[in-house]
């Protein structure tokens, strides 16, 4: 899906906009976000509106984007793609500010172990990539006040 990951780049890279677009991609956009070499650290987390342990830990991810603007967050959610305008309605009524995208890939066994290969797909799922070191963390739980700031740490 070519045409969305210079979108992506450019939401992941600036920060988010306010009027929060949820653009749909496959997940080689993803990847290459994934795969790519910055001076920043990284913060991917897969999420779904109908996950409770997801948006429990929504309020941490949003705090840290919103503390820490040099860190790259990105939330990529795993409804169905038929599901946007529920998500873009979520993403509004949660009041997010970190870029989301909404993942239309459903063969999970082609990219889950592209994003790391001890996931066995449960979400929420979190990737932190040092993107100058290459040095990841990734968890398959749902985080707890002050565990994904001590991830991020753990990648500096």
């Amino acid at each position: 899906m070519r045409p969305f990951f210079p979108f992506i780049l450019a939401v992941f890279f600036t920060g988010g906009v306010y009027a929060q677009q949820v653009p749909v991609v496959k997940f080689e956009a993803l990847e290459k976000v994934i795969s790519s070499k910055s001076d920043s650290i990284a913060v991917i987390n897969f999420w779904a509106t109908w996950c409770a342990p997801c948006v429990k830990e929504l309020p941490f991810f949003e705090k840290v984007h919103a503390e820490h603007p040099e860190i790259k967050m990105l939330m990529v959610n795993l409804d169905f793609a038929d599901k946007l305008d529920k998500v873009i309605a979520f993403v509004k009524r949660k009041e997010i500010k970190s870029p989301v995208v909404l993942l239309d890939d459903i063969d999970y066994n082609t990219w889950i172990d592209r994003v790391d290969t001890s996931w066995g797909g449960a979400i929420p799922a979190t990737l932190i990539i040092n993107q100058k070191t290459g040095q990841r963390k990734f968890v398959d739980h749902e985080l707890h006040a002050g565990e994904l700031q001590n991830l991020i740490d753990a990648v500096k």
